[in-house]
């Protein structure tokens, strides 16, 4: 049975229904990360199952007695509270029984109160929350005003991890967390025995947690289990088929508007039953949701600069005691694509000041080549007015901006990034994060420049803006240094990365920085095979420490091929109509599952069809070894 359930559930805002009629299910153990546009309304889902706010209509249920955690974006503290303290805050209730406990208070009842402070833990609250702590490395005695954006929200998630609940909320948690902190909080999420949902639009993290992807699509919500390159498969084969009824609908629309408008015969003989069905269609039209826009992006690469962007030769770069760069030597070149990653304050920002001229060395040279013009975006989104409008932030004093030698009048660009004309003349500060992120993306594509500088581009965009961002990178001529914590992006866009190896755990020295051939599991594997070969500041992933299947430094020789027994060659023979088989039905369990009707008619049979959906996976993956294994015999 679900943990809890919500039934055509409707919620809008002002004139744009953000739910309309949305039904969902969450089924214990299950990890679904809710996806969907900016705006389109999933931190507001989120609060409705998290009990903070109410929809407009619909019903939530939920199992008796459940205990649910919400976890907001931003998360605010009590003022002056330690690190302790504001963790002990999700053992409240269990704090404050145990304290009515020993008080003694007149007219209580202690029995019932025992029974509600073991089922709470409350006992052991301390020791609960020093573990937790300890888990999350975290300082009780910190401050939390103190603390870093990523501190910060280490602090939330051990919060609602001492409640223990049985359903968890997380909204954007990789916000502000660097990629170590990212993989760390993927290793808890996938150990957590509890069920969780989870707002994101960082794909890696997506396809590492999820078992299943919801997406809130114009106030519906469809289901796809399994990972997100499965999800886009079948959101491509929804979308085409949805743009052939919506055209069949309206070529049968136009056909019988064409008939209606006939001459005086034709409308004294015509039928009553298709002017009915005509009023019909009109309707259909009338209420039908489109699909918001694509965001369109281009990009002007100015003049070019000279071949050589900038060659550096053993700089080192020091602030007082502090070492952040130590002899580092790179020659970047026009056109490179380059990826700058490692922990947050371990001077990535500094380094690319470093190499843009902004700062000088301590020691080493620096050459830089001629002609560049820079381009930033600000992860704070510093340069943005929040009194100015948008216009005025995209084209300062003129309706007209110009774009690779061709005028645009700021309303058509501002609709290219999905800005409709009445908010033209909104001020800046109105905007959600997603949006602001769009708009600085506007102001920095309307600036020709041969150099872009991004800084966490990817805070608040949507997964489909992420992948037109990706496509213009790729096919932009000029160089791009990035800056960012999404390793599919980086993955994606960066053709050399420069990286961070200063962690003395790992036989690091502070400074030490390396420049990698490709994105981040490239550097991720030449870092493996460094620490295999030896070389100082290197370290290997897990499985490659542990020698684990499957890593090219762990194989031993190759077995010499024997020829198959006849019950092998039989099994042989059997595996590929099994596979097929297999995938058949784990095809026709998800189009189950993808559907609403399931959820509303058969709401107790989604754990037992996620449960043969995941084992078919098991299933499949087992065959498939088992017929290469076979094969390559």
């Amino acid at each position: 049975m679900a943990l809890l359930t919500l039934a055509d559930a409707h919620l809008a805002f002002g004139h744009v229904p953000l739910l309309d009629g949305a039904s969902f299910a969450l089924d214990a153990g299950e990890r679904v990360a809710l996806i969907g546009r900016n705006g389109a309304g999933k931190s507001s889902l989120l609060k409705i199952l998290a009990g903070l706010e109410r929809p407009d209509d619909g019903a939530l249920q939920l199992q008796g007695g459940l205990r649910r955690v919400y976890v907001a974006q931003e998360p605010s503290f009590a003022p002056g509270s330690t690190v302790f303290h504001a963790v002990a805050e999700g053992v409240a209730e269990a704090r404050a029984l145990r304290e009515r406990y020993e008080q003694h208070a007149d007219g209580e009842d202690l029995d019932a109160l025992q029974s509600r402070i073991e089922a709470l833990g409350g006992w052991t609250w301390e020791q609960r929350v020093d573990a937790a702590l300890q888990r999350l490395h975290l300082d009780p005695q910190a401050r939390v005003q103190t603390l870093s954006g990523g501190t910060a929200k280490r602090v939330a998630l051990a919060r609602a991890l001492v409640a223990a609940p049985e359903v968890l909320l997380l909204d954007e948690p990789t916000n502000h967390l660097d990629i170590d902190a990212i993989e760390w909080l993927q290793d808890l999420l996938v150990d957590w025995r509890g069920a969780l949902l989870l707002v994101s639009h960082d794909r890696a993290f997506i396809d590492a947690v999820a078992t299943r992807i919801v997406e809130l699509d114009r106030g519906v919500l469809r289901s796809y289990p399994g990972r997100f390159a499965a999800y886009e498969e079948a959101k491509a084969r929804e979308l085409n088929a949805e743009a052939l009824a919506a055209a069949r609908a309206d070529k049968l629309l136009a056909q019988e508007e064409a008939w209606i408008r006939q001459g005086v015969e034709a409308r004294r003989t015509r039928s009553v039953g298709r002017v009915a069905r005509l009023q019909r269609l009109r309707e259909q039209r009338a209420s039908r949701r489109e699909r918001v826009g694509r965001v369109r992006l281009e990009l002007d690469a100015g003049a070019p600069p000279g071949k050589i962007v900038a060659e550096l030769q053993d700089v080192t770069l020091r602030f007082g005691e502090r070492l952040l760069v130590d002899r580092f030597s790179a020659t970047l070149l026009r056109g490179d694509k380059v990826g700058l990653i490692g922990p947050n304050g371990c001077g990535k920002t500094s380094l690319l000041r470093l190499i843009l001229g902004e700062l000088a060395p301590s020691a080493g040279r620096v050459r830089r080549g001629t002609n560049l013009r820079i381009a930033y975006f600000d992860q704070l989104r510093s340069v943005l007015d929040p009194q100015a409008t948008l216009a005025e932030t995209i084209a300062p004093g003129s309706e007209w901006i110009e774009i690779a030698g061709q005028r645009k009048h700021v309303m058509s660009y501002l609709g290219d990034f999905l800005f409709a004309p009445e908010r033209a003349r909104s001020p800046v500060r109105t905007l959600s994060g997603g949006e602001r992120n769009r708009l600085l993306l506007a102001r920095l594509f309307a600036l020709p420049a041969n150099v872009l500088v991004l800084d966490e581009p990817t805070n608040d965009l949507d997964i489909e803006t992420l992948e037109l961002l990706e496509d213009l990178l790729q096919a932009y001529e000029g160089t791009v240094f990035l800056v960012s914590h999404d390793r599919r992006f980086l993955d994606n866009v960066v053709t050399s990365t420069i990286a961070w190896e200063g962690d003395p755990a790992f036989g690091g020295r502070p400074g030490l920085w390396r420049e990698y051939a490709g994105g981040y599991e490239d550097w991720k594997l030449q870092r493996a095979r460094g620490a295999v070969a030896g070389i100082p500041g290197a370290a290997a992933p897990a499985a490659a420490r542990t020698g684990a299947p499957g890593d090219a430094t762990s194989a031993g020789p190759a077995r010499a091929r024997t020829k198959l027994s006849y019950k092998e060659q039989r099994e042989l023979d059997a595996l590929p109509a099994r596979i097929e088989a297999l995938e058949a039905e784990q095809k026709a369990i998800g189009e189950r599952l993808a559907g609403a009707e399931l959820y509303t008619r058969e709401p107790e049979r989604v754990a037992e069809l996620n449960a043969r959906y995941a084992q078919i996976e098991g299933e499949l993956a087992s065959a498939l070894e088992r017929w290469e294994a076979l094969e390559g015999r």
